[in-house]
């Protein structure tokens, strides 16, 4: 049997980690090498599992660091990469875009250029739906969407998918591209929309809900976007972009208000907030491409599985407890203090 050595950048991360524990626990036909830098949303505890793995190995460091890419490239004759490592939450990226920048556009074509030179086999860029900008009422994003983002955030990501995508024109370099709608499940760092709410709520903190709470996202459970992940890494068709939704559109404050209810809590912790600067109003995939092509489809019921998020969070007190401290706090009150107090 031949292994694949496979470089996974931004394994600490939320869905990075999901996807090293899912692909280790049922196959021993890949190696991987996780590069994260572990920001303050990288946790090595989220790889508890997988740690002593003889499949597994961790380095600590900066996709942006070229020497050291280059290094990993040769000492592990590495000939596969899946691309997680990103700069992600909107909201940091409007208090402060550079690093967005420097991680998502000048790290990905740090790892482009090693993978290039070491002529890896498969190069999987990890995107996202907000590359696509904002939907109006109805309509799905399709691969054929022209791109329109409207945030640092989301114009790194774009800026990362045509690099990728011009390497594969330019120099044939085999390269794929997903771009997947908003994720959610166990071991996501607390700033995100449903833990933020989930442990709010356990905290008896006010829920702070940007605008009218109107806004509309398309919401996928992160194993499913794995799964998802490994057909396109084992099958997907190089030069191509793939879609992936679980076409479950739910508005903010339904979110809320279904977490609230499954905690037993009152709506009256709910406080609407000043707005986001440029929120796009809604996002929603359509996924047909990767159905038809690769026979992906979502397994995981939006109600069970969201009910076994919360769940987790209620089960693992101690993961995020030690999380919201020191500099978290400091980013959580710049963000909503503002708002609150302009409310």
């Amino acid at each position: 049997m031949t292994t694949k050595n496979i470089l996974v950048t931004g394994g600490a991360g939320f869905i990075g980690s999901n996807f090293i524990n899912h692909i280790l626990s049922k196959r021993d036909d890949y190696f991987i090498v996780n590069l994260d830098k572990l920001t303050y949303a990288g946790n090595l505890e989220n790889l508890k599992t997988v740690e002593k793995n003889k499949n597994y190995k961790f380095i600590k460091g900066d996709i942006a660091n070229n020497e050291l890419v280059d290094y990993l490239f040769k000492r592990f004759n590495l000939k596969f990469v899946i691309n997680f490592a990103a700069e992600s939450h909107v909201d940091r990226s409007i208090l402060g875009s550079e690093i967005f920048y420097r991680t998502n556009v000048i790290g990905t074509t740090v790892l482009l250029e090693a993978a290039r030179r070491y002529q890896v086999e498969k190069f999987v860029q990890i995107s996202t739906d907000e590359v696509y900008g904002s939907l109006g009422p109805t309509g799905l994003f399709t691969e054929q969407t022209p791109l329109s983002p409207n945030s640092p955030y989301s114009s790194s990501k774009a800026s990362a998918d045509m690099a990728a995508l011009s390497f594969y024109h330019t120099y044939g370099l085999p390269v794929v591209v997903t771009r997947c709608s908003n994720n959610y499940g166990p071991l996501q760092f607390p700033e995100k929309l449903i833990p933020l709410m989930i442990i709010n709520s356990l905290n008896g903190k006010k829920l702070p809900v940007y605008g009218d709470g109107l806004n509309v996202r398309d919401w996928i459970y992160v194993i499913d976007h794995n799964k998802a992940v490994e057909l396109v890494f084992e099958n997907g068709k190089t030069g191509e972009v793939y879609n992936i939704g679980a076409s479950r559109e739910m508005k903010n404050i339904e979110i809320i208000k279904l977490i609230l209810k499954k905690l037993g809590k009152g709506e009256e912790l709910i406080e609407y907030v000043k707005d986001r600067p440029g929120h796009d109003r809604r996002y929603a995939i359509d996924s047909s491409k990767i159905k038809n092509e690769l026979g992906w489809k979502p397994s995981f019921n939006f109600e069970n599985a969201i009910g076994d998020t919360i769940d987790w969070y209620l089960q693992n007190k101690n993961w995020w407890e030690r999380i919201i401290s020191g500099e978290y706090q400091k980013y959580y009150y710049a963000q909503y203090s503002e708002r609150f107090n302009q409310n």
